[in-house]
């Protein structure tokens, strides 16, 4: 399967075409048990601080199984398909509660989705991406 490490000043046209289209994802993080979750997500890439953000509820699942991980956060991937295009990005994210992330991510949703509904319990999971997997006409550019 093909992959690519980010260097964020030089993505793959098309992947970073992929990743910045508008196509929900399917997050997967691991619950306490090891067991795998999995649910629909925005994933919105931030090259200036060289991550991807997800927005969330505070007491969703997906929340407390990171912050099960403990603070230097928990492995995740997130999937995107669009017909035969498809990648996946792997990393380790952790949840921010503070409101400058929160905000980022927020501002960084709305550039690939809509404006988010407010949510005062919102937090954001700032993903320090590892690795871009995916159909070989976008990973290997």
């Amino acid at each position: 399967m093909p992959s690519w490490t980010p260097t964020w000043g030089s993505f793959p046209p098309l992947l970073l075409d992929f990743w910045t289209e508008r196509h929900l994802a399917v997050l997967t993080t691991l619950r306490p048990d090891g067991r795998p979750h999995s649910v629909p997500v925005g994933v919105a890439l931030d090259h200036e601080r060289e991550c991807a953000w997800v927005i969330s509820g505070g007491g969703s699942r997906k929340v407390r199984n990171l912050l099960d991980a403990g603070p230097e956060g928990g492995l995740v991937t997130a999937t995107s398909v669009d017909g035969a295009r498809w990648s996946s990005l792997e990393g380790v994210a952790v949840v921010r509660h503070d409101p400058a992330s929160v905000a980022r991510a927020c501002e960084r949703y709305a550039a690939r989705y809509r404006e988010p509904r407010p949510n005062p319990e919102r937090v954001a999971l700032q993903i320090t991406v590892t690795r871009f997997v995916g159909q070989a006409a976008l990973v290997e550019g």
